[in-house]
């Protein structure tokens, strides 16, 4: 059987995503809006039912497990058995978790290989990380996973090396200058890419340059990155190579936008991500749950002021926040045509991502 041209593989798919679109319920579309956190070795039943309970589309396996392949597929299966199914076609579920290497690998045990951290994978010519990635990534379709929260684009300059809070200190770089970090990125999302799993560059538009981790630190402000700062370019790199998503960081970025975190700036988001650099894939946020760098904020309106910022999924490590944010999001669309207008699209871009990954079907 001839394949279909690939204009009209594109329109079907998009039919197929306004089919689903259409027949979603409100709370359906919302939930297509967030990534909640299960944790990977024990699963919290009353956490899952939450996520269930709001239609939430996306799941974070979190924490550490070293049971291998076979059972991280069990428990998998076992979450999508549970996703939304509308107008009898069910809408699959992201399954995504933070397979970097080095001390940032959730998922171990039989049938995982030991991933070396970013840095040693650095040293490695582009041809072998991108044959390793790939492996990497089946190992993680085999699990379930269809989406990986990396590879890490930031460059940490050598004069700041360990001394940089959220990446030097765990060796997260592929190396020091953008020349370096640019290739390896684009070589770990492409054998991701080969092995039909997600790749996710982060953390825009940078976290080389500070020293506080957002994840544990109030105020993490980075004074040296400009829109066109040299480490733009792996993301900008990646994204011309067609990343499918982009997370986005949570520091203040002084030169670019220095009123609102990265997270809650459409000068970030907007202007330099969608405009400048022409991303037109999913735009996640680091976590907007349990993060020290967003706690001042209440979660109601970190969801609101992120997905109004241009953002389009909200990654929570804390699912019990799901329901505050859901029922904002719901009250925000009511009261503002805009907002829903913008909402909407992000619902169809997270639904194109999904048919991309095989988890839609309108067939």
């Amino acid at each position: 059987m001839p394949h279909a041209p690939a204009s009209a593989q594109g329109s079907a798919a998009a039919t197929c995503v306004d089919k689903v679109f259409g027949a979603m319920t409100g709370p359906q579309r919302v939930g297509q809006l967030f990534m909640g956190a299960v944790a990977a070795s024990r699963p919290d039943q009353k956490r899952i039912q939450v996520l269930r309970q709001y239609h939430v589309g996306s799941v974070f396996l979190a924490g550490r497990s070293t049971a291998g392949t076979a059972a991280t597929k069990t428990l998998v299966n076992g979450l999508q058995a549970k996703a939304d199914t509308v107008s009898g076609h069910r809408v699959g579920l992201l399954v995504s978790t933070d397979q970097e290497g080095g001390q940032v690998q959730v998922l171990s045990g039989p049938g995982f290989s030991a991933m070396p951290s970013a840095l040693v994978q650095g040293s490695w010519s582009t041809s072998k990380l991108r044959t390793e990635a790939a492996m990497w990534a089946k190992q993680l379709k085999a699990a379930g996973v269809n989406l990986n929260l990396a590879p890490v684009a930031d460059v940490v300059p050598a004069s700041l090396g360990r001394n940089n809070g959220p990446i030097g200190r765990y060796d997260r770089e592929f190396g020091h200058t953008a020349a370096t970090v640019a290739p390896h990125s684009d070589a770990f999302a492409a054998g991701f890419a080969q092995s039909k799993v997600l790749a996710t560059l982060k953390h825009f538009p940078g976290l080389g340059y500070v020293r506080g981790n957002t994840d544990t630190t109030a105020n993490v402000v980075d004074s040296v990155t400009t829109s066109t700062s040299s480490s733009i370019i792996p993301f900008s790199s990646g994204i011309k190579a067609g990343a499918p998503f982009v997370m986005i960081s949570s520091a203040t970025y002084n030169k670019i936008d220095s009123t609102h975190q990265a997270v809650f700036s459409s000068t970030v988001i907007q202007k330099l991500l969608r405009r400048t650099l022409g991303f037109k894939g999913v735009v996640i946020s680091d976590d907007l749950g349990n993060a020290v760098a967003v706690k001042s904020v209440p979660p109601a309106n970190r969801a609101v002021n992120f997905l109004s910022a241009g953002g389009d999924l909200v990654l929570t490590v804390e699912p019990n926040l799901v329901p505050a944010m859901a029922k904002a999001v719901q009250t925000r669309m009511a009261q503002n045509a805009a907002f829903r207008t913008q909402v909407n699209q992000s619902v169809r871009r997270i639904l194109t991502a999904k048919q991309q990954a095989g988890l839609l079907s309108c067939g």
